[in-house]
């Protein structure tokens, strides 16, 4: 099977396109013996199958990310039939660094200048037949979010040729030559003269490629660099790459003067460092509003057969099956009735927000609050995701490369509301306390972040990375594409959510009818007591611990109705949505936890959760009980 590679720097669209060549049918795995995850697919390429590799964006294959490195490793692994090197066309001068990195491989590429819509209104037209002389590869202009010249790329990569390798100035060339001739005679499976670049730069040669006995000649390499140039070596190649690259990029490209857009005004005022956050604010309430209208409508179409369909069940099989059969039920239309409502429309916005290019300045904006809570840059990333899910949020901090700055930025993340937790939110305090109410604990939640963050900085002092964020340009999303992204973020909630939903209801309902239930909520009235909660509440927090969807159908379970507006106060629907925001994240979240950070870190972020869930859950009772006592 044909195996090949997209490469490109991150925010070069290879995500999209490597989504329209699979049709959004992804599996996600990690490298060997790594935790840097690559997405796989399989497609027809040339008539052919062919599997189809996502790895991770990188600006240099000459870096010390680890993401970098260990994707560098995979394209020197001889696991890789052909490079797809997928270049922002409107920033081609800068991304062709990367490409002659690339070329240096001595594997079949094909360049792809995707964006090209992006580039020509920057007043940027490429001669694509001149830069395919230059590199020796075909070249096809593209345009992934909409699809343009996908066939034309699936028809060019069997014609895949290796390029032509570099040249740079006459003493450099010299050097490198030098260096490659014993390289060469000792049979190394790498390129001589990529290998010879890789160690007089300094750095750790890929596994089975280092000698020992080349430490003189390497060290000789080292000091010529320095001496004619008076740098180091490192810096000499990534002066000579860019150089070269500038060079190809005034051959094969023209650039016209483009007169400021109407997108460039719109991003003066969307990232203005003053009007730029209420905007922001605007935006997010207009999305919670958005999703909160149209789950509750569908909800309230959907959620009354749910009880008539469960009391018809638990009515038609008496006794203890009925009952369990009964909870099973109430699990599958619960999933129906109450989550899809609001995870759907929350999932489109979401996905809306992302294609439109708004996500990452909303990530450029929150920078600023890192700063203050001690977390800079690249922590901004692992947040935003947290709002869809806590386990990509959580693996994300893969992409810090200090432990303190991991421990921090994960316990943080995994109180960021999530969709399932939004769903709670939502479903209880938006339906029968009110929709700015609900509103409120999302900024209860920054606070609550910012402060934990504060307090962290004072025990774990130090500076994180800072970062260099890629602003995509402003572009109208397609429907299909946000459909299709939707559908791939709901597939895990059909295919491991749901099933958990429906077997936990029905492991409710059982332990109900054996009567462990009181026992249970028993052992937690340290916990529903001090916050004015109903014994019966107990149970569902304990379930919410494998899903966060299952505290609220649980609840209603728990409390023998959907109608939670009947049976709890205000106060009490709102401080159980407090707890279940911040108290031990999901069975599937501490997987991941354990993994990225190990057993100990672990253990301490979930204690850490349930001590801040606890005591916000307390303030939030007693600020209700003193300003609001007729929700008491």
């Amino acid at each position: 099977m044909l195996r090949v590679a997209l490469v490109g720097q991150p925010n070069s669209g290879k995500s999209t396109l490597f989504n329209a060549i699979v049709g959004y049918r992804a599996v996600a795995s990690n490298f060997p013996g790594t935790t840097v995850e690559v997405l796989r697919g399989k497609a027809l390429v040339g008539g052919k199958p062919a599997e189809v590799v996502d790895l991770p964006g990188i600006y240099s294959l000459h870096a010390g990310d680890p993401a970098e490195r260990l994707a560098r490793d995979y394209l020197l692994s001889g696991q890789v039939d052909v490079i797809v090197n997928v270049v922002d066309a409107s920033l081609l001068g800068r991304s062709l660094e990367l490409t002659l990195e690339l070329a240096e491989l001595g594997l079949p590429m094909v360049v792809c200048l995707n964006m090209m819509d992006e580039a020509r209104r920057k007043g940027i037209h490429v001669d694509t037949g001149r830069l395919s002389e230059a590199l020796g590869v075909p070249v096809v202009e593209s345009i992934a979010v909409r699809g343009v010249g996908l066939k034309e790329l699936l028809a060019a990569i069997p014609q895949a040729r290796v390029p032509t390798p570099p040249r740079y100035a006459a003493d450099v060339e010299e050097i490198l030559t030098r260096l490659a001739e014993p390289l060469a005679s000792r049979g190394t499976r790498l390129p001589p003269r990529y290998l010879a670049e890789l160690l007089v730069a300094g750095e750790e040669p890929p596994e089975g490629a280092g000698d020992a006995g080349l430490n003189e000649v390497i060290e000789t390499a080292r000091r010529e660099f320095t001496s004619r140039r008076g740098q180091d070596p490192a810096l000499v190649l990534s002066a000579e790459r860019h150089a070269l690259a500038l060079r190809i990029f005034e051959e094969v490209a023209r650039v016209t003067h483009a007169a400021e857009s109407f997108r460039d005004r719109v991003d003066s005022l969307l990232m203005h460092r003053i009007w730029g956050y209420p905007i922001m604010l605007a935006v997010l309430l207009s999305l919670f509003f958005g999703v909160f209208k149209i789950g509750g409508l569908l909800e309230g179409y959907l959620l009354p057969p749910l009880d008539l369909l469960t009391a018809a069940v638990e009515g038609t099989v008496p006794g203890p099956i009925g009952k369990v059969l009964g909870g099973a039920i109430q699990g599958l239309w619960a999933g129906i009735g109450i989550v899809l409502p609001y995870l759907v429309p929350f999932l489109f916005f979401l996905a809306f927000l992302e294609d439109v290019g708004y996500l990452p300045r909303i990530g450029f904006l929150l920078d600023g609050l890192m700063h203050r809570i001690g977390l800079h840059g690249k922590s901004v990333i692992p947040f935003l995701l947290g709002y869809g899910c806590s386990v990509p949020a959580v693996l994300a901090t893969r992409i810090l490369e200090d432990e303190r700055d991991r421990l921090v930025t994960a316990a943080l993340a995994v109180m960021v509301p999530c969709a399932a937790r939004t769903v709670v939110i939502f479903g209880l305090v938006g339906r029968y306390v009110g929709p700015w109410i609900a509103f409120s604990l999302y900024l209860l939640n920054i606070f609550v972040v910012a402060a934990a963050g504060t307090l962290l900085r004072r025990f774990l002092p130090g500076v994180g990375p800072g970062l260099i964020m890629e602003i995509p340009p402003y572009r109208l999303p397609a429907l299909r594409t946000m459909l299709l992204k939707v559908w791939l973020r709901l597939r895990g909630f059909i295919t491991v959510a749901w099933p958990t939903l429906i077997v936990a209801s029905a492991f409710f309902s059982l332990i109900e009818v054996l009567g462990w239930t009181y026992f249970l909520n028993t052992l937690l009235l340290p916990i529903t007591w001090p916050l004015g909660l109903p014994a019966a509440v107990g149970v569902p927090l304990v379930f919410g611990i494998l899903r966060k969807e299952l505290s609220l159908i649980m609840l209603g379970q728990a409390l023998g109705t959907m109608d939670f507006g009947a049976v709890l106060s205000g106060a009490a629907m709102v401080v159980f949505t407090v707890f279940v925001i911040f108290y031990v994240p999901c069975i599937a979240t501490v997987a991941a936890l354990w993994r990225e950070l190990g057993r100990h870190k672990t253990l301490l972020v979930v204690a850490g959760t349930v001590a801040v869930a606890l005591l916000v859950a307390l303030l939030v009772r007693a600020f209700i009980c003193l300003f609001g006592p007729g929700m008491c």
